[in-house]
């Protein structure tokens, strides 16, 4: 699965929709190709110093590489941002977030993402 680096990338999948979950937030876009899915990982100051940030983005790789792999769809961009209880959050938790926030992604992905923007 390949990453996501550059910044317009992640301001694309802000822009689209997203699934809030207790451990993380899942932010997916559709970009309309048949390419292989692109997955980035996002950890803000808010959550904690470096420590904490880095461990959250290693636990955040460790779970794309586990189910996002799986589940993703092709031409579509994923962004998985840590939240404060990422850190602490038992794994298998983790696992059920991010396979209830793609359920709830895949089945409205269809509709379109309506964030206040004409």
């Amino acid at each position: 699965m390949e990453r996501l680096k550059r910044r317009q990338d992640f301001v694309a999948a802000a822009r689209s929709q997203y699934a809030a979950m207790p451990g993380l937030v899942v932010q997916m876009r559709a970009r309309g190709d048949g390419a292989t899915p692109r997955v980035g990982f996002t950890a803000t100051k808010k959550i904690g110093n470096a420590v904490v940030r880095n461990r959250v983005k290693r636990r955040l790789r460790a779970l794309a590489r586990l189910r996002l792999s799986a589940e993703a769809r092709p031409g579509h961009d994923y962004v998985l941002i840590g939240r404060a209880s990422t850190a602490e959050r038992a794994f298998p938790d983790l696992e059920n977030d991010l396979s209830a926030a793609l359920k709830r992604l895949h089945r409205t992905a269809h509709l379109p993402a309506d964030k206040g923007t004409p």
